[in-house]
Parts: C-alpha cells; structure tokens; sequence
C-alpha cells in the first residue's frame, strides 16, 4: 500500500455544485454535530515502506448488507466500523474502502465547527503526492468544478487502482486527497462500489459561497469509476462502447464527429437563397412564424437565420407560441403559420381568438393530420374513465400537460376543475395546489412517465430537511409532503413517443462513457434516463425539465466557463428531442462568439443519445459515409430507423416524426398562397375554430382556454385563482359551467 492509500479524512456532500446557483433541492445533507471524537486521532504521517501495515476492520457488517450503507450510531458509542493497525493482509481488502470511509466521516462529524473542518481539509491538500507536470491534459480534467481539478488513473500489474490527482485550488486539492486516499489501491470492483449517496454522511460544510466547491468531491468519484471502467474493458480485451455522435461548438465554427451529427448540423449554416426568399414573402404578406423547438434542423437553420431579417418569427415550446403569436398579430401580422403538432395550432387559433384577433389567419404545415401520441392518449376511453374517477373525489383537481389538444381540456374541465401545467411549472402548480386546498387529490395526465417522475421527486423530498423543502416551496415541510403523497394520482397509459426511447442501450452507455458529462433529461423520459438525470443534478451536473430548462442550463453552465476564462471542454449529452440542437448551437455560438477576446478557449460538445439502430442508410450509395438525396441536399444519413417510425425501440433517435412533418417546402407552400382569396388551395391547412360544444352547450373553444387562463393566472401570482378553488371545493355537479357563467 503506498502512503496516499492508508490516509485518513473525509468529507461532506453539499447543496450546490460548479454553480451556487444549482439549487439545495436534492443534496441531502444530516445534521449530525457530535462533540467528541469515537476514537483517537494523531496528525497524519505517511508511513514509511519498511513498516507499512494493512487497516482491517475487526467488526464487519453482516455479509447481505452493503457496507457503504451502515447507518452512523451515536458518535459517542463504538463506530460500526472499529478499524486499526493490524497486521498486512492483502486479501481483506473488501472490508478496507468502507472502513477507511467510515473513519473518514467520522473524523469530519467529530469536528463541530465549519472553520475547524476547513482547516482540516486544508491541512490534507498538503499531503496529496505531486502531479506530474505531463498529466495536466485536458483529458484528464474532471467537469463540472469551480477549480480546475485534473485526475489520473492507472491500473498496477496487481490489478489494484492507482489515482492522482490536483487543482488549482486549496480546498479542492484536500478533496481530492481525501478521495485518493480512500480509493488508492483499491480494486476495481471496490472503486465501483461506492456510490455518490454513501458520501452523503460526510460533513464538510462551507459557508457561503465556498460551498459551491463541495461538489467536487462527487464529480471527482464519477471521474475515478468511469477511467476505472475503462482500464478494466481495456485489460480484459473487451472492445469500447462506440461513442454517441455529437457536435463539437467552438467559436470559430461547428466539427461533426458521426453520421448522426453530421445531418443534423447540416443545416446549421443554410442556403442563403431559401432564406431570402422566405424573407421576402413574410414581409410581403405580413406573416409571422411560430415554431417548436423539435422542428427539423433545415427548417430551423432557415428560421434562425431568417429571424435577423423579420422579426415575427418566434421557436420555443409550446407554452409560448399562442402569446407571441398573439404580440405578432398586435404588431400587424395578418397571418400566422404555426410549425408544431395541431394541438399548437388549436390553442393559437384560441387564444387569437380570445384576444380579439378573429381576422388574423392561423395556418398548419401540412393538409394531413398532425398528430402527437400525448394529445392522443389524453382523448382515449382510458383516460375519460380516469377522469370519471377523478370527478367521483372529494376535493379533485385536474392538472392536465399543456401538450393536449383545446377538445380534451374542455371535455376534462367539464368533469373535473382543471388546470394546465408545462414541465417547467408543474411541480409548483402541484405544491401550490396541497397549499391552497390541504385535503386535495390531484389527477396528473397523461404523461406516465412524467407522473412516475413527479411522484419519485416528490418521494425524494420526505428526504430533505425543512429547510431545504422550504427553498422549493416557503409552505411545505416534510409531513406536509408525506401527507400529500396518497393523494397524487396519475395516469398509466400515456407516453411520448421520442421521450420513451430513452432507456436499455443508451443509458448503459451513458453510464459507461457520459456519466462525468452534463445530462440533461425533459420531464417526459423513462425513469431509468430521469434516475441518472437526478443524479446528476445532485452535484450539479444535471437538469431535469422543459426543454426551455435545457437551453437555460446549458447556457448558464457556458457562461461561468467563460467567467472562469480557463481552457475548459463541456459536453452535454441531449435527453430531448434531437431538434433542440439548433437553437443550443444558435446560443453557444452567440455567448463563445461574445467572448472570444477573453483568450479561454471554450469547446462545447452535443452529444446525441442515438441507439446503434437509430440511423437509416440509403441502399444505392456507396460504401463508407452513406448518402441520401433530400431535395437539394445530399444527407449522409436520415435520423430514424428503416420501419420510417422515426426512432428506434432501443433507444430512441429523439426525433418526432410528427413535428417532423412540418417542412420547409410546405412553409413556402402555405406562404406563396396566402392570402387564399378562393378558400380553397389552403383550406386543408388552415387551423379552424372549434364549432362543437361540451356536453353541457358550452363553446369548446372556450371551455377549453379555461384552464389555460388558470396556468396563466398561477405563473404571474404564484397562486391558483380563486375560482378554480372555489371549483375544486363546490362543485357544481355540471363542471365548469358553475366558473364560466
């Protein structure tokens, strides 16, 4: 055992990570302040060779236990784990990495005062051996730290780990030599034991801003497990995972690395003469654009561009297409196209409408339905019985997902008091909701996966201390969120088509080659891909949300790179739909272009989750990078399998094959038309309003905007409004007709 392996300290797991702005939300973090060591501690010497003795626990946990898992028992009586100089023994080593963690965390618990502990970190990051000088390459930098951290990792003709590591930062350096001198020696399947969670006793606490460095200690250990996996494939001859296609952002321009990659950046820089001509007919006809971030990247790269010439064109979610196409009417757009599924389209017609906009044309992109397997389940039989359910609750609310058709809001607000909800918002609306109405019971649909989410999220809260359950929201604590969690019901039978995909082969192999990257995941995911998401965000390397929440991550995460004005390579792997990417690219390129005087070179890489099944090739091309003729463009490949469903059932290509049906040619098509004085080339593409009524002779236009204007009312006062309360606890027998009168 070398000096660094037989070192020993500790650490604690704080809220934030390479950001204070990373929130407390799901660091969990025990109080534990004893004010006495379990057993004596001298300063450290590193042995000498000659008399190196091997650290054996004499009191080991029962053998179907997990060691890392043993609960700390009064600091005051025995630790579980009574560990001392015995003799060398280098067969026991399964019991030494829990053992040497065990009387790290209770070192750092034995010390009461934050400064205390600091100092004693600050005393370790003077033992951590030197680093060699040809090791601080950035690939053996470590992500996701406020510091610059680099670790090294070899494997010793024993077969034992070997790790160093260093920063450029006091404090950081004594993490790391904690880390090191735990895991040091190790065997691989001993490094691999360890979980982020069994450090989450340790007790290392910075005030204030310092904290942001104490995520260090996770990533540092992600670090070690992923060079470990690899130096064990590497030695057992097994060939790599093959890595996912990504797209590698610089200031000076975009590097494709995959097929994949190279279609989707395709029309990251597009043809100058389809822009122009788009241009020229918006201005002409006074036609604003609303887009979804999924659409396809040509018709994006068109849009994007487009955009520095007209300003009515707006890409976003779903949320806030109806209210800009609602700002481009007031500024004397006399049509809309709306890029995106025809639930988009509905709500745009309805909200126009509602704005008294009735003259101002709404246009879909295709004469062919346009559908979106969410809309579809929330209009089944099963999720009509679930609502029938609902109505027969006391006190029920109805949180439906805003990606639902204008017929399904009505139809369920008639049954149930509803309110809609975003992926951004829809945690708060329900925490809000058991506020306003204690004794509720809140019916989520129709995303399952979302719903699974929700509840495991909400589950991981009883967790939490008040405090930190008080930073989510100022008037829950934890019984109030126990209390809650019977009464959280939501559907099972609903899911995205992209978002399911993620799962099997690709979160294997983001654990295996992208579990120190940036993850980010939509609310939408399989709790598989939602679980690693989670995980990541505990040390701040992770973001679980709207794909507006992505965007903004990713820029916030770009933006303290360039604050640091070091060297710094960030990947991000995109748990969304592949169209997100040209609006990322867009803000990358803007925020690196911003600052490219600052002398840090900052390279950001997308990396696509892309099953190995995920791409289709063209049969007739040649050998070597496959071709495929898509109108003047020749595409290397087209995302989706060859079955045309867009994705494979192994891990999804996340592309909808849907949005993808809104394409560039027919938004030139329904442009050149307009206006369609003969109400018949483009009337199959017009978004017409709703004639039908609820069974209750209410307009389903406006039953349905209802719970729009519920959302719309919590997002600007924090609070569900009073009629929806007054709904949800009286009533009527006929659903919203007692609100609407």
């Amino acid at each position: 055992m070398e000096a660094s392996s037989a070192t020993t300290m500790a650490l604690r797991v704080s809220s934030s990570s390479s950001s204070s702005s990373s929130s407390s939300f799901f660091s969990i973090s025990p109080n534990h302040k004893p004010n006495s060591l379990p057993f004596k501690f001298s300063t450290f010497r590193p042995p000498q060779p000659t008399l190196l003795k091997s650290l054996k626990c004499i009191q080991t946990p029962p053998s179907n236990s997990n060691p890392l898992k043993q609960p700390l028992k009064n600091p005051r009586s025995a630790s579980p784990f009574s560990c001392s100089a015995l003799t060398l023994s280098s067969s026991q080593t399964t019991e030494l990495v829990p053992c040497k963690l065990q009387t790290l965390i209770s070192e750092f618990q034995a010390l009461s005062e934050p400064i205390d502990r600091v100092k004693r970190l600050l005393h370790y990051a003077t033992l951590l051996p030197p680093f060699n000088d040809s090791d601080r390459v950035d690939s053996n930098r470590v992500m996701g730290c406020t510091a610059q951290v680099w670790l090294e990792a070899k494997m010793d003709k024993e077969g034992k780990m070997r790790f160093s590591a260093d920063s450029d930062s006091e404090i950081t350096k004594g993490f790391c030599s904690c880390l090191v001198s735990v895991l040091d020696g190790a065997s691989p399947d001993e490094v691999l034991m360890v979980k982020t969670d069994d450090l989450s006793s340790l007790n290392v606490g910075l005030p204030g801003a310092q904290r942001s460095r104490v995520n260090t200690w996770h990533n540092v250990l992600v670090s070690m497990q992923k060079k470990t996996k690899a130096l064990v494939a590497e030695q057992q001859g097994r060939p790599p995972f093959e890595p996912f296609p990504s797209l590698v952002i610089t200031a000076d321009g975009i590097h494709a690395k995959g097929s994949f990659a190279e279609a989707q950046a395709r029309y990251l820089l597009p043809d100058e003469s389809k822009v122009e001509e788009l241009v020229n007919v918006l201005k002409e006809k006074k036609i604003g654009i609303v887009a979804h971030f999924y659409m396809d990247p040509e018709v994006q790269g068109i849009l994007t561009a487009a955009q520095k010439h007209w300003p009515h064109i707006h890409i976003s979610d779903s949320l806030v297409m109806a209210d800009s196409a609602v700002n481009m009417a007031k500024a004397g757009c006399e049509f809309i196209t709306v890029l995106g599924v025809d639930f988009m389209s509905e709500n745009v017609r309805a909200i126009l409408d509602q704005a008294g906009f009735e003259k101002v044309g709404v246009y879909r992109m295709s004469n062919e339905r346009i559908g979106c397997s969410l809309a579809d389940a929330a209009s089944s039989p099963s999720y009509m019985s679930y609502l029938e359910a609902a109505s027969r609750s006391p006190n029920s609310l109805h949180v439906v997902y805003i990606n639902t058709s204008l017929e399904t809001k009505a139809y369920a607000h008639e049954l149930v008091p509803t309110i809609t909800c975003t992926s951004s918002n829809v945690v708060q609306t329900i925490l809000q909701a058991f506020v306003q109405v204690p004794d509720a019971n809140i019916w989520y649909g129709p995303d399952s996966y979302m719903g699974a989410n929700i509840r495991e999220l909400l589950q991981q809260m009883t967790k939490m201390t008040d405090e930190e359950i008080a930073e989510i929201h100022p008037e829950h604590k934890r019984d109030s969120i126990r209390s809650l969690l019977p009464r959280l019901h939501y559907f099972q039978d609903g899911t995205c088509i992209v978002h399911h995909l993620f799962g099997n082969e690709v979160v294997d192999r983001i654990k295996e080659m992208y579990c120190d990257a940036y993850l980010t995941a939509h609310f939408e995911v399989p709790g598989e891909m939602f679980s690693l998401a989670m995980e990541a965000k505990r040390r701040g390397m992770g973001v679980v949300g709207s794909t507006q929440n992505i965007l903004d991550f990713i820029k916030q995460r770009i933006q303290e790179a360039l604050d640091r004005n070091v060297n710094e390579h960030l990947q991000f792997v995109l748990g969304t739909e592949s169209g997100m990417v040209t609006s990322i690219v867009a803000a990358v390129r803007g925020l690196l272009g911003s600052a490219r005087s600052g002398g840090a070179e900052i390279n950001v890489e997308i990396v696509f989750p892309v099953s190995s099944e995920s791409v289709t090739t063209s049969s007739n091309a040649s050998p070597g990078l496959n071709s495929v003729k898509a109108g003047d463009v020749i595409l290397p490949v087209i995302p989706g399998v060859a079955s045309g469903e867009g994705c494979s059932i192994n891990g999804g290509c996340a592309s909808c094959p849907y949005m993808k049906m809104n394409s560039l040619s027919s938004l030139l098509k329904v442009c050149h038309h307009l206006p369609d004085e003969t109400n018949f080339a483009l009337s199959a593409y017009e978004a017409g309003r709703f004639k039908l009524q609820t069974p209750n002779g209410k307009s389903v236009a406006d039953v349905g905007c209802e719970p729009i204007l519920h959302m719309r009312h919590f997002q600007a006062s924090k609070k569900l409004p009073e009629k929806l309360i007054s709904h949800i606890l009286h009533p009527s027998g006929n659903g919203s007709s007692s609100v609407l009168n």
